[in-house]
């Protein structure tokens, strides 16, 4: 016996699977939850633009080109970067290179509030003892203890960068010393600054300070060996005689 074509149709959905049976209700559903998927990552992206000093088409852009080559080749620029690299006019070049000042700014405010709060703190528990700073947690950042101090670079086994931290202790300048490849061993710099003779009283005073190198010294593209000794001269850093 056949059936007509409509009661096949009708015999089939009776045995179709519970979970491809769907009610007009359950449908109705998919679409709403889909909306509100978007406009959860439209108000994350919102926010995040806000963070950065954007508009919501100029973070969109910054995602766009995310997808794209720079991306691959930098996957961790922060957005200000991208854009800026990525800019169409000068006047956005400038834009971008200005709102990134201004977040560095803020980033640098926040790092010597927390400075300050963990010398206070380790003079607090740790009265009389030497220590090392904390390390910048960007390579190439200014130095934690004083923005536009006089920033020694040296490493282990170097006699000379010895000879000069002694000679600029012995003038009573106020500096930062970084340990190129102390591999963020604190025992490290203690040991060659004890081999150095640097004055631990200075050092917990504060007017001379250990610190890991972390990058810097490559960072900053200077010519020559180290020993450096390099200041912040006009917002450039220069080796000083």
């Amino acid at each position: 016996m056949k059936h007509p074509p409509i009661l096949i149709l009708l015999l089939a959905a009776l045995h179709l699977p519970a979970s491809a049976q769907q009610t007009p209700q359950q449908a109705a559903n998919i679409q709403p939850a889909r909306s509100s998927q978007s406009q959860i990552a439209h108000s994350q992206d919102t926010r995040q633009a806000k963070e950065w000093g954007l508009r919501d088409d100029e973070f969109a852009r910054y995602r766009e080109l995310m997808e794209g080559p720079i991306g691959v080749y930098s996957p961790n620029l922060d957005p200000l970067s991208v854009l800026g690299i990525e800019a169409r006019s000068d006047e956005e070049r400038r834009r971008y290179a200005e709102l990134q000042v201004q977040v560095e700014a803020r980033r640098v405010e926040k790092l010597l509030a927390y400075q300050r709060a963990y010398d206070e703190a380790w003079q607090r528990l740790n009265p009389g003892m030497q220590r090392v700073n904390l390390p910048d947690d960007k390579p190439g950042a200014s130095a934690t203890r004083g923005i536009g101090r006089t920033a020694v670079f040296v490493k282990d086994g170097c006699d000379a960068c010895g000879q000069v931290v002694q000679r600029l202790q012995s003038s009573g300048a106020e500096f930062d010393l970084y340990m190129v490849g102390s591999r963020q061993d604190d025992a490290r710099i203690r040991d060659w600054a004890k081999r150095a003779q640097v004055d631990p009283a200075r050092v917990r005073s504060g007017s001379i300070t250990l610190n890991h190198d972390g990058g810097r010294w490559l960072s900053l593209g200077l010519p020559g060996e180290l020993p450096a000794v390099v200041r912040e001269v006009n917002g450039q850093w220069q080796r000083q005689p």
